[in-house]
């Protein structure tokens, strides 16, 4: 009978040590799978900053990138005009819109990608004498992102009034973060990442 007793009682401190450990299993089962894509938590909702400064400095490239958990975006702008202040302080905006459409008929441009990151940055592609700066050889397909997991493809569209557009075609409405850098050089450089997924 004291062995019935002992077999019982083992048995229902094993059941209260599972039973005690599951709420703990399964908060930690919950928690890995909320937890954030590559610890990744910026976002997909419209980023600005210094909307109305604007810099001498021209834009002299485009160019994109591929990392581990985001496609990297980069307009590199040159060194300020002489005289100008050199830090990298100009503004900008990002978000995403509707699929590009020509200006003047308003018909749809094909652009690839589900959704459209519209990226306004105040610099100009030109220097003080209107003189080009940046000219891509196809502007809806101003840098090659073939392969990338997230970018689908970049237009280049243009300088008005000293604001330059570009669009982003992204594969899905992705969180992303937007940013300055000095460099290289007395030059600067405005960057996007884009996760590849949330």
């Amino acid at each position: 009978m004291r062995r019935i007793l002992l077999l019982i009682a083992g048995v229902a401190a094993v059941l209260g040590l599972v039973g005690g450990l599951a709420p703990a299993v399964w908060a930690q089962a919950a928690q890995a799978t909320s937890a954030p894509y590559c610890g990744i938590t910026w976002g997909s909702l419209p980023k600005k900053d210094n909307v109305y400064t604007y810099t001498s400095a021209a834009i002299t490239n485009l160019r994109a990138g591929r990392h581990s958990c985001f496609d990297r975006f980069v307009i590199d702008l040159g060194a300020p005009w002489p005289g100008a202040p050199t830090a990298p302080v100009f503004g900008y905006q990002v978000s995403y819109g509707s699929a590009p459409s020509d200006e003047e008929t308003g018909a749809p441009i094909p652009f690839a990608g589900r959704a459209f990151l519209g990226v306004v940055v105040n610099a100009a592609a030109h220097d003080d004498n209107y003189n080009p700066t940046y000219v891509p050889v196809d502007r809806l397909h101003a840098v090659n992102v073939t392969g990338f997991q997230t970018l689908r493809q970049v237009g280049f569209f243009g300088t008005f009034e000293r604001q330059t557009a570009i669009v982003l075609g992204v594969r899905a409405r992705l969180p992303f973060r937007v940013f300055v850098l000095s460099g290289p050089g007395a030059g600067s450089r405005l960057v996007i990442d884009i996760a590849h997924r949330w």
